[in-house]
């Protein structure tokens, strides 16, 4: 349950995209582990901080939209996870490999890692500001 966290960073990669959400077979259709999506909402509706890296901005976005709330999170610079993002009636806003986006208002801190990156260095660089930021907005 959400009230047993401070915080919330889900770390991304082809797994996620196959096994906690769909979207790597069913596009901007997809559907979320349904103890997942209940999790993310928890968080994000007792306003605690929320960290998506690489492709999990795209759950975060899916969990929002289907929440009914507006948000804002990166797609990095990939032109189809963005178009997908926005198709949800999610703001993006591109940033590369060391770059974080944050969402005030839901708090919410993604990062493209690497959708962008081009080396662990880059990669761990956008990661390294998404959680001293997450860190950040606990306090």
């Amino acid at each position: 349950s959400g009230d047993q966290f401070d915080a919330l960073i889900f770390p991304g990669g082809t797994g996620m995209a196959k096994n906690i959400f769909d979207y790597a077979m069913t596009g901007p259709e997809c559907t979320i582990i349904s103890d997942i999506e209940r999790l993310v909402r928890e968080i994000i509706e007792a306003g605690k901080p929320l960290g998506a890296i690489c492709i999990a901005p795209v759950m975060v976005a899916k969990v929002l939209q289907n929440m009914g709330r507006e948000g804002k999170v990166t797609g990095g610079c990939d032109k189809q996870i963005t178009a997908d993002i926005q198709s949800m009636g999610i703001e993006t806003e591109q940033a590369g490999a060391g770059d974080i986006v944050v969402d005030e208002e839901n708090k919410i801190v993604s990062t493209p890692a690497y959708v962008e990156a081009k080396s662990i260095k880059e990669a761990a660089e956008g990661i390294e500001k998404l959680v001293a930021r997450v860190l950040q907005l606990i306090g």
